[in-house]
């Protein structure tokens, strides 16, 4: 059965939101100057209001456009702002219609997924409402959705269980939609018609596997599922540890994971993740990073970040470079940043064939600045400890270090130590984005960090250092990047 019929479809029209123009209703705008310490191809919200939290929700690839919301407050109550691109480089801000005035109720986190039927829909947490929602969109621009739809799930009794209604998520497995609603043990419902829905019990397995790496009662919030390679991906975070994912498959309409990661390991660095699928088949996925301090968050970090945080000229609600996810045959999770992104890149620098002497710092005369992506192609290295300095001063010390060594099972991004092992006779290739105080590491497709850096206005050098033995590089290269900023930033409907 077609989940939307299309005297349905006309009968959640007489349920629009609104039926005036998208004019009345506010739409957030970078100001003509923005201030010079302001990230400048990341995504971050530029006010009205303010974006913390600034998650990432209900994301789609519709009739030629991308759409991602994510969660700001601009003094009515939690709503969704509404960004569109055509490449998910360049944004631009549509209208805020869903919000507290239209829906009644505050936008909390959720996911967007198509119906059986080809249509975008919504599910996200009604905040007052003690209900998780649905809604679906009534225009192309998708500024335009159907009253809200409170999810009633029953039990085999027909009676309605006790669970906690919180950040969830919808997706199709053939012909029926499953749909979690998180939290601490998270629950699983199912329906044919995203009507009727039917209480399942807990989403995790009773095979839950001791020695993944994760109890099992461990808070699964934002959650987006999806499938990836030859398996189900549970992206989500715990609000203690950050974002993090599972791989696994369902049986017994129960999800049972067999891998366990963290995708962040400080604070809230990398947060609230969120994921589409692009017009040509990829997986790319953002997350909310914010200095923020929590009593909640469980991963302490080194540094911390109040006077950055605290500045007159920091921007909240900023998203992650888009991530490309990809699970080939062996099982290793790949993380590249989104390749619509070497479309920002100019004034290309690069250095050949370097070898820095054991225990000695080597200064790139070429390459220094703030607005930079680099990258940098070390042959497989030997000495005991080497890395790069970023935003370092001009003897290329008292900057922000990227390093490893010979035999680590860890890669040092400055306060960080994500996971990360170089094969045997493995080169090691870094992808570095510098953003003004926030810096994107991915090494070897195989890992990815978000980590912040405060530094005086003149220290924009990089060295290259090493100890216990030489290095050799094959090749640095550094772009500086432009703005995603430049031009009209408000979305003209067609």
């Amino acid at each position: 059965m077609k989940t939307m019929t299309a005297s349905l479809m006309i009968g959640f029209a007489t349920l629009a939101l609104y039926s005036a123009a998208a004019a009345e209703f506010e739409t957030p705008a970078m100001p003509a100057s923005p201030p010079v310490t302001w990230l400048t191809y990341h995504l971050a919200h530029p006010g009205p209001g303010g974006a913390t939290p600034g998650d990432p929700n209900c994301a789609f690839y519709w009739k030629g456009r991308y759409h991602l919301h994510y969660i700001y407050d601009n003094g009515k109550g939690p709503s969704f702002a509404h960004v569109s691109s055509t490449d998910m480089v360049h944004w631009t801000w549509h209208p805020t219609t869903l919000a507290p005035k239209t829906t009644g109720h505050g936008m909390y986190s959720g996911t967007g997924f198509i119906t059986k039927d080809g249509k975008p829909a919504i599910i996200y947490h009604g905040l007052g409402s003690g209900r998780n929602q649905l809604a679906f969109a009534l225009d192309d621009n998708l500024e335009q959705w159907t009253k809200p739809v409170a999810i009633i799930s029953r039990d085999a009794s027909g009676g309605q269980p006790q669970f906690h209604n919180c950040d969830p998520d919808c997706w199709l497995i053939g012909d029926t939609y499953y749909a979690l609603s998180g939290g601490g043990n998270p629950s699983l419902m199912k329906s044919t018609d995203l009507k009727n829905w039917k209480f399942l019990g807990p989403l995790l397995h009773d095979d839950y596997p001791a020695n993944i790496g994760m109890p099992k009662g461990e808070d699964i919030s934002c959650a987006n599922m999806f499938k990836i390679g030859n398996k189900w991906m549970l992206l989500c975070i715990s609000h203690g540890l950050g974002a993090r994912y599972y791989l696994g498959d369902f049986r017994d309409e129960k999800y049972l994971p067999d891998r366990h990661a963290l995708l962040n390991w400080a604070r809230w660095d990398f947060f609230a993740p969120e994921s589409l699928l692009t017009k040509d088949g990829r997986r790319v996925m953002w997350a909310w990073c914010t200095p923020l301090i929590h009593d909640v968050q469980k991963n302490g970090r080194k540094k911390n970040f109040d006077k950055l945080l605290n500045s007159a000229v920091f921007q909240q609600g900023i998203q992650s470079l888009p991530r490309e996810l990809s699970l080939p045959k062996d099982g290793m999770l790949r993380i590249k940043p989104l390749r619509e992104l070497e479309k920002l890149r100019q004034d290309q620098k690069s250095e050949r064939n370097i070898t820095v002497k054991s225990d000695t710092i080597r200064l790139l005369q070429d390459v220094k600045g703030d607005t930079l992506e680099m990258e940098v192609v070390i042959a497989s290295p030997k000495a005991g400890e080497f890395g790069i300095n970023l935003l370092c001063d001009e003897k290329g010390e008292n900057g922000f270090a990227i390093a490893s060594g010979v035999g680590s099972k860890t890669l040092t991004v400055d306060y960080i130590n994500p996971p990360f092992e170089l094969k045997a006779n493995e080169d090691l290739t870094l992808r570095i984005f510098i953003d003004k105080n926030m810096i994107e590491v991915f090494a070897n497709d195989r890992q990815a960090a978000v980590a912040w850096h405060e530094y005086p206005p003149d220290h924009l050098n990089v060295s290259l250092f090493t100890k216990g033995g030489d290095l050799v590089v094959k090749q640095v290269t550094a772009w500086k990047m432009k703005s995603i900023y430049e031009g009209d930033c408000v979305f003209k409907a067609k």
